[in-house]
């Protein structure tokens, strides 16, 4: 086992613990309640290490062309990785963190700073409601990537969330969810149907194995009122170490299997992750 770093107690998320790398002094994994929540390489921001943290760097990558700055919140701070990918590949973008857990944050600032030069804020506050407090018609891209005891919480599920998400973004922006689930997929089939009742164009990305239902695991979704590119994104993501397939369009409506777009009076938190899913 990796040597432990910290063990930091907060109410909100539980216990927090940083591991070193077994080979990279750098390289550092948040665990939240013995989950693995994000990785950090210190010496190279660039590097992502989880394959649903490289599905999102490929998502930064394309959503403006190469260098240019982007305006982008990330809903759920962990060890705020792909801000930092995101300051690092594209410099002077503007970045707004929200994070409910304060406690974790300050663990994560002062474990794993990040350079100061970088436009990244954090502001402590629930998802949905830090988001409401943003500019409108703004965002490039609005990241959502919350978690509380493994699983994401409704109230960032439903139809009235993503009609927030809509508020905050530029025309043409992009909305990106890590989303997590297993068995019969039945909650990723409800936010594949929440999407698509708010934006034009929609895809998914994630290991075959999830997608088939065979394990448990983590999907992203992005979506958008202009094209997405989705021919270079799916062939990112088939070259992954750990590769990846991307529905889209016509097979990703059949995926989705009927399912009713999920308003806040029906929705759910996601599913817990079965036993042994995140062995020690």
């Amino acid at each position: 086992m990796a040597r432990k770093r910290a063990v930091r107690e907060s109410k909100r998320s539980g216990t927090a613990e940083l591991r070193a790398d077994r080979d990279n002094a750098q390289g550092w994994t948040l665990y939240v309640d013995g989950a693995p929540q994000s990785h950090v390489n210190l010496a190279d921001p660039a590097e992502l290490t989880f394959a649903y943290q490289r599905r999102l760097g490929h998502l930064v990558d394309l959503a403006a062309p190469p260098g240019r700055p982007l305006r982008a919140v990330h809903l759920g701070g962990g060890a705020v990785t792909l801000a930092r990918y995101t300051a690092h590949t594209r410099p002077r973008s503007t970045q707004q963190v929200v994070e409910v857990d304060a406690a974790l944050t300050e663990f994560v600032r002062a474990e794993l700073p990040w350079d100061r030069g970088w436009r990244i804020k954090v502001r402590g506050d629930d998802a949905r409601a830090g988001l409401a407090r943003l500019p409108e018609g703004q965002a490039d891209l609005v990241v959502a990537d919350v978690f509380a005891g493994a699983r994401t919480p409704a109230h960032l599920t439903s139809t009235e969330f993503l009609a927030e998400v809509r508020r905050r973004l530029r025309p043409g922006g992009w909305y990106a969810a890590n989303l997590a689930d297993g068995g019969p997929l039945a909650f990723v089939r409800g936010q594949i149907a929440t999407a698509r009742a708010a934006f034009g164009d929609v895809a998914l990305a994630a290991d075959p194995a999830v997608l088939r239902g065979k394990r448990f695991g983590n999907l992203v979704l992005v979506a958008s009122d202009e094209p997405l590119p989705v021919a270079e994104f799916t062939r990112r993501v088939a070259t992954d170490p750990h590769p990846g397939r991307v529905e889209h369009g016509a097979a990703l409506v059949d995926f989705a299997a009927g399912a009713p777009p999920v308003a806040d009076a029906a929705a759910v938190r996601s599913p817990a992750p079965p036993p042994g899913v995140f062995p020690d």
